[in-house]
């Protein structure tokens, strides 16, 4: 649950009439702001997926708008809160009603405070808070209670933990890790509509508004193939802005600084690479991908990258075979090799020590744990690329 001391801080700006914004900071990074007018919170915005947050709601709500239509000039994408703006801009244009803007207003809000109490209880992190008094958004469009949001919050979060799914983001989207295993056990229909649906681009929030289903319904009918292993919940990035460019990569090296770190991804899973790409890169370090085994070594000595992470289950060749030939190339005789798996099992961590690996990690690919991964073994060179 959200700590004591952020939910004392949100019903003090209710307590208080506070107008203005309340900020809120974790030490992992992520952040989190929410928007008051007289004690109310009116809008609240949140680090991660907040496109695709305002897309699905406006989608499942509004589904007369076309949001591929919308644009955000180079103003709007600064401002933090350029999703209230694209809302009320629908409002004034009468393309949305005010029953809508409520509608949105409060799943947004309630979202966001289900976010924040589930990245405090899995990191424990401590917050810092800060009110800003000049942040005053012009038209409010939701008159809820804060205690109403929070109350809400709270029990979807008390159901979400009670299903055993406390460990699972709904931000997460499912893809098919072994789907000829899995067709062993299911029917072909529901085979077809795994296919369909579980392809790694859609969050279980996505998910669940395609399905018209609720999202804990549509995880916990997850639960027992992820449990197996034929499905897996991996990070996925949030959808462009509308009307904001998005640069064409022409090469598998993304260029970043010159001297930066060069972090290699041996993958076959797109899905897997392009988090650690974007993960990667927003960290101002250059990025390779190699999705295929085969052509793993080739690739390695024309790049010579500083840091290797490898998956373990890839077809063809496995982790333990291409980790033990890239061992024996002088040239990465040092270089730190992480194991990628979606499993964690001791056998398994023996086994990558023995074939020469650095480290270990296990899948779904975790900011966080991604990146002090790299820090710890590239702590001098990235010194010096500063």
């Amino acid at each position: 649950m959200v700590s004591n001391n952020l939910l004392d801080e949100l019903r003090s700006c209710t307590q208080l009439k506070y107008s203005g914004s309340l900020n809120i900071q974790s030490y992992q990074g992520q952040s989190w702001t929410f928007y008051y007018r007289f004690g109310r919170i009116i809008w609240a915005t949140g680090t991660l997926h907040p496109f695709r947050r305002w897309k699905r709601q406006i989608a499942q709500h509004c589904p007369g708008v076309d949001t591929n239509k919308l644009r955000l000039t180079a103003n709007d994408v600064e401002l933090d809160y350029w999703d209230y703006k694209l809302l009320t801009l629908l409002y004034g244009r009468e393309e949305i009603d005010s029953k809508q803007v409520d509608t949105i207003a409060e799943n947004i809000i309630v979202e966001v405070l289900f976010d924040l109490a589930q990245q405090t209880h899995l990191n424990g992190a401590t917050c810092n808070c800060a009110r800003n008094p000049k942040l005053i958004l012009d038209l409010p469009i939701n008159f809820a209670n804060t205690n109403v949001h929070i109350q809400r919050m709270e029990k979807e979060w008390r159901n979400w933990n009670d299903s055993g799914l406390k460990r699972f983001s709904p931000n997460l989207a499912p893809f098919l890790k072994q789907p000829a295993e899995l067709k062993q056990v299911v029917t072909q229909n529901v085979y077809n509509n795994f296919v369909n649906l579980l392809n790694g681009k859609y969050t279980l929030r996505d998910l669940a508004v395609k399905m018209r289903q609720g999202v804990l319904q549509i995880a916990c009918s997850l639960l027992p193939y992820i449990d197996n292993g034929y499905v897996q919940l991996v990070e996925v990035a949030d959808y462009a802005l509308p009307g904001v460019e998005i640069p064409t990569r022409t090469s598998n090296v993304q260029p970043q600084i010159a001297n930066s770190p060069l972090i290699a991804c041996i993958d076959d899973s797109p899905q897997v690479c392009q988090m650690l790409e974007s993960i990667i890169t927003s960290n101002r370090m250059r990025f390779v991908k190699i999705p295929d085994a085969v052509q793993a070594l080739p690739l390695l000595l024309e790049h010579k990258p500083d840091f290797i992470f490898l998956d373990l289950v890839m077809p063809v060749v496995n982790g333990y075979e291409l980790c033990t030939q890239i061992r024996r190339i002088s040239h990465f005789a040092n270089t730190p090799i992480v194991i990628l798996t979606g499993s964690d099992g001791l056998v398994d961590r023996m086994r990558a020590k023995l074939v020469g690996s650095t480290d270990f990690m296990s899948k779904p690919v975790v900011a966080e744990k991604v990146l002090t991964t790299v820090r710890k073994y590239l702590h001098s060179v990235l010194m010096s690329a500063e």
